[in-house]
């Protein structure tokens, strides 16, 4: 399997804490050496390890912004 390589270019906040002690944060992250993506994920508290999350490019992002926008999320049933 090869070996992923990823840097933070920028933290850009945190958004929740799992029940491991990992956060969910939102990052500008470099995938491979290729050209940064916002990412959304689990991290430990060291930035070694990682769970499964989510990669978005600047249109991606303005999609979910969008939309995010277009929500009246107290109207929402979720937890």
């Amino acid at each position: 399997m090869a070996e992923i390589k990823y840097d933070i270019i920028e933290k850009l906040g945190a958004i929740g804490e799992g029940s491991k002690g990992w956060t969910k944060e939102v990052n500008l992250i470099s995938w491979n050496n290729r050209k940064a993506k916002i990412d959304i994920r689990d991290w430990d508290e060291n930035h070694e390890k990682m769970g499964k999350g989510i990669t978005l490019s600047k249109e991606e992002l303005k999609a979910l912004k969008s939309l995010l926008n277009s929500l009246d999320i107290d109207e929402l049933d979720i937890g």
